[in-house]
């Protein structure tokens, strides 16, 4: 490997470490001629890894951008449509949901999260009411996290209930659901500064077959890899924030470092030119 810097990579080893670093220059190696030997191939530099190092890092931000938006709207739609249809605390009775081990379980982690809350208002209703004693669902979505989300809303008894909740997204409500999950797993790998750009998911997400543009977006060769992530993401920011200039900020994001192997992302090579990439103006949020 070139190192055009030695004062400079030797900083980065320090801040960032070998390890971690590492598996980023993994791309850059030719078949070990032995065991536990390692090659670069030829003219492999060390200022390229750091740029794909610093584009992961810029990837992730951007993408926890969108997840905020999408988590928060989430939240909101659960909230709106349980409350109006079974009040306040109706979220919390256990005959709306399908399997009661699961409710259970959801509902000892949600108490222990309200129990943590240092939140003002939490902290005042725990202190003026008892009656009912955990606080009213609009609430407790300013609390619960997207995982207990999906617990939640894929646990709901009446098919009408998730596809009410889903349908300002425009997604089935078996979609939704899948996707919540997958999207909190991608959240976790991000607030815990993992590797990202060419990661292989272990929690996937069920390929919307609707809308049509979100359907030709899709990669189904590569149901793994972060493309179809981008793909929902950019369709779900455009109805969250339509005047977003997220899917954008992506495409200039990957025009800045043509060292990026798209194929390891699972981009498919016409993605620009697919529907659902186009843009659409209107305000931001």
């Amino acid at each position: 490997m070139r190192v055009p810097d030695h004062g400079h990579a030797t900083h980065c080893l320090q801040h960032i470490s070998y390890y971690r670093l590492r598996a980023y220059w993994l791309p850059c190696e030719d078949a070990a001629p032995a065991d536990g030997e390692h090659r670069f191939k030829a003219g492999t530099s060390f200022d390229d890894v750091l740029d794909l190092y610093i584009f992961d890092r810029k990837l992730r931000l951007l993408v926890m951008d969108a997840l905020e938006r999408i988590e928060v709207s989430l939240r909101g739609s659960w909230a709106h449509h349980l409350a109006m249809k079974y009040g306040p605390h109706g979220y919390l009775d256990p005959t709306h949901y399908t399997r009661p081990d699961y409710y259970a379980k959801a509902f000892a982690s949600l108490i222990e999260e309200i129990d943590r809350s240092k939140d003002t208002f939490i902290v005042h209703y725990k202190t003026k009411y008892d009656d009912p004693v955990h606080p009213p669902i609009w609430m407790t979505a300013e609390i619960i996290s997207l995982g207990q989300l999906s617990k939640w809303l894929g646990n709901l008894k009446l098919r009408p209930d998730r596809q009410a909740v889903s349908k300002p997204y425009g997604l089935d409500e078996k979609v939704l659901v899948s996707l919540a999950h997958h999207l909190t797993y991608v959240r976790n790998i991000c607030a815990h500064h993992g590797r990202l750009w060419n990661k292989q998911f272990t929690v996937t997400m069920t390929v919307p077959n609707s809308p049509a543009a979100l359907k030709l977006a899709m990669n189904p060769a590569s149901e793994r890899r972060l493309y179809n992530t981008l793909a929902v993401l950019g369709y779900l920011m455009g109805i969250v924030a339509p005047g977003t200039q997220w899917r954008q900020q992506l495409f200039e994001l990957i025009a800045s470092n043509p060292f990026i192997d798209l194929a390891a992302m699972g981009f498919p090579e016409d993605w620009q030119s697919r529907p659902a990439w186009k843009f659409r103006s209107g305000p931001d949020m």
